[in-house]
Protein backbone atom coordinates (compact mmCIF):
# COMPACT_ATOMS: atom_id res chain seq x y z
CA UNK A 1 0.00 0.00 0.00
CA UNK A 2 1.45 3.40 -1.00
CA UNK A 3 -0.28 7.16 0.70
CA UNK A 4 -0.25 10.28 -1.74
CA UNK A 5 -2.14 13.11 -0.81
CA UNK A 6 -5.59 12.07 -1.13
CA UNK A 7 -5.41 8.82 -3.28
CA UNK A 8 -3.98 5.35 -1.48
CA UNK A 9 -3.17 2.49 -4.48
CA UNK A 10 -3.46 -1.07 -2.89
CA UNK A 11 -2.09 -4.38 -4.17
CA UNK A 12 -5.08 -6.95 -5.19
CA UNK A 13 -4.07 -10.67 -6.35
CA UNK A 14 -7.52 -11.77 -8.11
CA UNK A 15 -8.94 -15.23 -8.90
CA UNK A 16 -11.86 -15.63 -10.99
CA UNK A 17 -14.53 -18.61 -11.49
CA UNK A 18 -14.21 -19.18 -7.91
CA UNK A 19 -17.44 -20.65 -5.68
CA UNK A 20 -17.74 -17.37 -3.81
CA UNK A 21 -16.96 -13.62 -3.42
CA UNK A 22 -14.20 -13.30 -1.08
CA UNK A 23 -11.95 -10.32 -0.07
CA UNK A 24 -8.67 -11.93 2.22
CA UNK A 25 -6.23 -10.11 3.47
CA UNK A 26 -2.62 -11.38 2.49
CA UNK A 27 -0.32 -8.99 3.96
CA UNK A 28 -0.58 -5.13 5.05
CA UNK A 29 -1.26 -3.31 1.58
CA UNK A 30 -1.88 -6.70 -0.01
CA UNK A 31 -5.49 -8.17 -0.61
CA UNK A 32 -6.76 -11.68 -2.30
CA UNK A 33 -9.90 -11.13 -4.03
CA UNK A 34 -12.14 -13.97 -5.31
CA UNK A 35 -14.83 -13.41 -7.65
CA UNK A 36 -17.03 -15.60 -9.00
CA UNK A 37 -17.51 -14.27 -12.85
CA UNK A 38 -15.25 -15.17 -15.73
CA UNK A 39 -12.76 -12.68 -17.65
CA UNK A 40 -14.80 -11.38 -19.86
CA UNK A 41 -15.82 -8.09 -21.52
CA UNK A 42 -14.75 -6.46 -18.37
CA UNK A 43 -16.81 -7.95 -15.96
CA UNK A 44 -14.36 -9.90 -13.56
CA UNK A 45 -12.63 -6.18 -12.95
CA UNK A 46 -16.27 -4.40 -12.60
CA UNK A 47 -16.72 -7.55 -10.14
CA UNK A 48 -13.47 -6.77 -8.49
CA UNK A 49 -14.00 -2.98 -7.76
CA UNK A 50 -17.73 -4.17 -6.55
CA UNK A 51 -16.78 -6.85 -3.88
CA UNK A 52 -13.98 -4.11 -3.25
CA UNK A 53 -16.41 -1.07 -2.60
CA UNK A 54 -19.01 -2.80 -0.99
CA UNK A 55 -15.92 -5.03 1.92
CA UNK A 56 -14.32 -1.57 2.21
CA UNK A 57 -16.76 0.59 2.56
CA UNK A 58 -16.12 2.88 -0.15
CA UNK A 59 -17.68 4.00 -3.05
CA UNK A 60 -16.79 2.23 -6.00
CA UNK A 61 -16.46 5.59 -7.90
CA UNK A 62 -13.48 6.32 -5.86
CA UNK A 63 -11.72 3.22 -7.44
CA UNK A 64 -9.75 2.93 -9.99
CA UNK A 65 -7.62 0.02 -11.92
CA UNK A 66 -4.18 1.83 -12.88
CA UNK A 67 -2.54 -1.75 -13.64
CA UNK A 68 -3.08 -5.02 -14.28
CA UNK A 69 -6.61 -4.52 -16.56
CA UNK A 70 -5.86 -8.14 -18.11
CA UNK A 71 -3.69 -9.31 -15.15
CA UNK A 72 -4.74 -11.32 -12.07
CA UNK A 73 -2.38 -8.80 -10.22
CA UNK A 74 -3.49 -5.72 -9.97
CA UNK A 75 -3.03 -2.09 -8.51
CA UNK A 76 -5.96 -0.13 -7.39
CA UNK A 77 -5.98 3.80 -6.56
CA UNK A 78 -8.81 4.96 -4.30
CA UNK A 79 -9.35 8.78 -3.82
CA UNK A 80 -10.89 10.23 -0.99
CA UNK A 81 -9.16 8.28 1.74
CA UNK A 82 -5.69 8.22 4.13
CA UNK A 83 -3.67 5.67 4.84
CA UNK A 84 -4.86 5.08 7.88
CA UNK A 85 -8.50 4.73 7.17
CA UNK A 86 -7.59 2.26 4.78
CA UNK A 87 -6.03 0.19 7.20
CA UNK A 88 -8.86 0.44 9.31
CA UNK A 89 -11.19 -1.16 6.96
CA UNK A 90 -8.59 -3.56 6.01
CA UNK A 91 -8.43 -4.88 10.01
CA UNK A 92 -12.07 -5.11 9.90
CA UNK A 93 -11.83 -7.86 6.71
CA UNK A 94 -9.37 -9.39 8.96
CA UNK A 95 -11.39 -9.53 12.27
Amino acid sequence: MTAGTDRVTLEVRVTLRSNRNVVEVASPGHLRVRVTVAPEAGKANAAVLKLLAKKLGIPKSRMTIIRGLTNRDKVISIGGITSSELEVSLRKLSD
